[in-house]
């Protein structure tokens, strides 16, 4: 049970004046007075009614509760600590995480916090709908007051939409820092409305456009182009999804169909072995012996070509799912084996060279005609996977040329500084402890070579060295080759929507707020931080200084008797 509070209702009114803080410091110092001082003095000396002393005084006696728990909870630090609990399960559990209002009341009720706060829906809806406002508020000024310090700065951009229910939301994060830029419910999809959405994303912000990465749908292909003015860069996660889906089903049915021929031969093989065992009851039959000899045969010849059937399903299978990696590999303007850089007819080549392979795996195979669609759409995207790669050459031609480099330092910057850089933020992203040592191992000697004391770069005064270092690592993080992170995001907002069936514009502005200024990285940066360039302020901190405090539980009241008259 909750905590008895009889005090009639026309007084809860009069004393609703007390913010609880106050009466909860006022009461902690009653307690605390002087042996000499009477009760009545003690009113008098903090303005408090004697009656409403007393009552306060009633209702902590009365706490449902072991009696060092009611002095800790109705002391200030209790209150304190009561807040943060209330506020942080708010913001974990329901708007971190996906759960409800019907699951935080009962958990404030199986933790016994119901004493000393308002346990029902009613109550907890409330504070959730205040929580929603403040971050709202926050992730508002927040924007504000960091875009306008931040520097100026080029970025590229993935976009894509997601579906709830029938409503459309489109979704446009900036592609190195995984800040949402756009998170918006439109109906529509089309050019128009993705252009008035993303002008106004990026209004107030000091940033420019150089590229937008999504699938090839019209309506963002030509927002791109016309409406961002940009170039629309090839995305390796659609085509690596539409290689696999050309691939991945069909070559592993395959690979299922010859392990059950397999299965079924040597059941066959067993089954020609015990006919000819020699413990059966009847004798054979003259003749019978060397005609079953040679059922057993024909049974072990069927088996080793069920086996060599299975291999060749097997090796179809890991040809094509090599050649689907080896894609990706390929598509980086840097060599991950050597550290050199990769032209965009180098790219062409290797691209064209796996294709081939996995379009040959499809021949042997006789993959359907849905399967070659698939196929061909992603071979489709080569052009512009080179395209894509020339361009961030242009862009890093015209980012070194603004330093005026001398021919030695601007070879030794293009073929080791910036490589090295590349390999060490694709180290940061690769799989697996082994293959992110390697690779953080070959960055590592590349850069030595570049930072050689001997070198051009170590003759410089450290300001010049510094530019150089400065613009060189953005020339490594200006390729961008995926829209993963906008399917991941989708992902997310996916499970938000499951939990709560419908996800209105506040809760979808809570949720990129959450994202981009409180979610962390490994390294413990937020996407504002990465973004703007300077730390954002505490989101939680900053919510429970602005948080009421928890309402007290209502009082009990008797259940009057059913009329059963």
């Amino acid at each position: 049970m909750s905590s008895i509070d009889v005090t009639p209702p026309a007084q809860e009114a009069q004393l609703s004046r007390w913010d609880r803080s106050e009466a909860t410091a006022t009461l902690a110092a009653y307690e605390q007075r002087p042996p000499e001082q009477s009760q009545r003095e003690f009113a008098r000396e903090k303005d408090v009614a004697r009656g409403t002393l007393q009552h306060w005084k009633a209702r902590k006696d009365g706490l449902d509760a072991d009696p060092l728990v009611a002095e800790f909870f109705e002391s200030p630090q209790g209150l304190a600590v009561v807040h943060r609990l209330v506020a942080a399960a708010h913001f974990i559990f329901s708007q971190v995480g996906p759960c409800g209002v019907r699951l935080l009341s009962l958990f404030l009720i199986l933790s016994r916090l119901d004493r000393v706060v308002a346990a029902s829906r009613g109550s907890q809806h409330k504070v959730a709908v205040a929580i929603e406002e403040l971050i709202t508020e926050f992730g508002r000024g927040e924007r504000e007051r960091l875009s306008a310090t931040m520097e100026p700065k080029t970025i590229s951009v993935c976009e894509d939409e997601t579906f709830h229910r029938g409503r459309m939301c489109l979704v446009g994060i900036e592609a190195l820092s995984n800040f949402i830029l756009l998170e918006k419910y439109s109906p529509r999809r089309d050019e128009q409305s993705w252009n008035t959405a993303m002008q106004g994303a990026l209004e107030g912000l000091q940033v420019e456009l150089a590229q937008a990465l999504s699938d090839e749908a019209k309506g963002l292909v030509a927002h791109a182009r016309n409406g961002l003015g940009v170039e629309h860069g090839a995305d390796l996660f659609h085509v690596q999804y539409e290689m696999g889906k050309g691939t991945t089903v069909s070559l592993a049915r395959r690979v299922q169909r010859a392990e059950e021929e397999l299965e079924k031969a040597r059941a066959e093989v067993q089954r020609r072995l015990d006919q000819r065992s020699p413990s059966q009851s009847v004798p054979l039959a003259e003749g019978q012996t060397e005609a079953l000899e040679q059922r057993v045969a024909l049974a072990r010849e069927a088996e080793q070509q069920a086996l060599a059937a299975l291999h060749e399903a097997e090796e179809m299978r890991l040809q094509a799912k090599e050649a689907i990696r080896a894609v990706g590999q390929s598509y980086h303007p840097v060599r991950l084996e050597d550290g050199h850089l990769r032209s965009a007819a180098e790219l062409e080549t290797e691209l064209t060279e796996q294709f081939d392979r996995i379009e040959g795996v499809a021949l042997l195979t006789g993959l359907s005609e849905s399967c070659w669609g698939h196929i061909t759409k992603a071979r489709r995207l080569i052009p512009k996977m080179v395209a894509t790669l020339a361009f961030f050459f242009e862009r890093m031609r015209l980012a070194l040329s603004s330093l005026q480099l001398e021919p030695q330092l601007d070879t030794l910057v293009r073929q080791k500084l910036v490589p090295g850089l590349y390999l060490q933020r694709v180290a940061e992203q690769a799989k697996g402890a082994e293959r992110k040592s390697e690779l953080r191992k070959r960055a590592s000697d590349i850069l030595a070579e570049a930072h050689a004391a001997s070198g051009p770069l170590q003759s410089l005064p450290p300001e010049r060295r510094e530019l150089i270092e400065q613009t060189a690592r953005r020339c490594a993080e200006m390729f961008v080759r995926s829209s993963s992170c906008v399917e991941g995001r989708n992902g997310q907002l996916a499970l938000h929507h499951q939990s709560v069936h419908r996800l209105s514009d506040r809760k979808l502005t809570v949720l990129t707020t959450i994202h981009n200024y409180f979610l962390r990285r490994p390294d413990g940066s937020t996407a504002a931080e990465r973004f703007f360039g300077s730390k954002p302020q505490d989101l939680f901190e900053w919510l429970l200084d602005r948080l009421d405090l928890p309402a007290r539980p209502a009082r009990k009241r008797p259940r009057k008797s059913p009329n059963l008259l």
